[in-house]
């Protein structure tokens, strides 16, 4: 029997989005940022006028990292330094697997249901901008 599961929609992601870009705003910061569905799958991404060209990949791959370990990527971080039980993670994956801060999980009813990601700040931004996309669907 075909099991069934939860997934974000687009219009969750443009809610997420368009909080993400609000706090991208109040830091002064042009921001990158990625939503991809449960499968990992890219489902909406925005670029704010001149934001970084470089953030670009890092926002989706935080998103897809996020979704595909279904861990935070500042968790993976902590995980993946030398002497840890993942070091080297981000080797794998051709290399698209990124273990800084930014991409967060979303969890409905226990089920990871997609994850957001951002780039454009210092870690600690990313995750605020993210944060912001996340509680966006708390609401």
């Amino acid at each position: 029997m075909p099991r069934s599961f939860e997934t974000l929609t687009l219009d969750d992601a443009k809610t997420m989005l368009a909080a993400g870009e609000k706090q991208a705003r109040s830091l002064g910061i042009a921001y990158n940022l990625a939503v991809v569905d449960a499968g990992g799958h890219l489902l909406a991404f925005v670029r704010q006028d001149g934001a970084l060209l470089g953030s670009i990949d890092l926002a989706i791959d935080k998103a897809v990292t996020a979704r595909i370990f279904d861990k935070k990527t500042s968790d993976l971080a902590a995980l993946a330094q030398s002497g840890r039980p993942l070091f080297g993670i981000q080797q794998s994956n051709a290399g698209k697997v990124v273990i800084f801060g930014g991409g967060i999980p979303v969890v409905f009813r226990g089920q990871i249901i997609g994850a957001v990601g951002t780039s454009a700040g210092t870690v600690e931004q990313d995750i605020e901008v993210a944060m912001a996309a996340l509680s966006a669907l708390e609401q």
